[in-house]
């Protein structure tokens, strides 16, 4: 017979195991968020498509088209709003100020990035190691001053070369 420790550590181990077989419910567990199916199929859609961001309207499509449950409206805002507040969701208001969501690359805390207005494809600018400097001394600067769960988001907005190619705007 087990005793209690022994099924105790079998358990957790269990989940550990679980946990390593599957990323999106290794990151739900590490943010200390349930790990329910619809949490896995929003965060999963999203890190699918890591360079797309989503309005509500578009990500609850992805979804319903990736399932077989499609999630209620009321449902994703709530699911939404938890993975934002806890970062794994990047959360932006457009030019048209519509809100669209995105996996949280760790490297966009203050990563400067391209929005391309017509396929709301983003694109990080790699080269711009002054804005990104900037930003991320801002942050700092902040942090000393007792600011905490810092983001900054520093993006350009246009159409990208591949929209502007197949709309004639080349």
């Amino acid at each position: 017979m087990l005793s209690s420790s022994s099924s105790a550590d079998k358990r957790a181990l269990a989940k550990a195991a679980r946990a390593v077989a599957d990323p999106i419910d290794a990151l739900l567990a590490a943010h200390g968020l349930r790990r329910t199916s619809a949490a896995r199929a929003v965060l999963g859609c999203l890190l699918a498509t890591p360079d797309t961001s989503y309005t509500h309207a578009q990500l609850q499509n992805a979804i319903s088209s990736a399932t077989d449950a499609p999630l209620d409206r009321v449902t994703l805002y709530r699911l939404i709003d938890r993975l934002t507040q806890v970062g794994l969701l990047l959360c932006r208001v457009d030019a048209s100020r519509v809100r669209r969501y995105q996996a949280m690359p760790t490297s966009v805390r203050t990563m400067p990035h391209f929005e391309c207005q017509s396929c709301h494809r983003d694109s990080p600018l790699a080269g711009a190691s002054d804005l990104e400097r900037a930003a991320q001394s801002a942050v700092e600067a902040l942090q000393a001053l007792g600011y905490k769960g810092l983001s900054m988001d520093v993006a350009l907005r246009g159409v990208c070369a591949d929209c502007a190619s197949t709309q004639g705007l080349a």
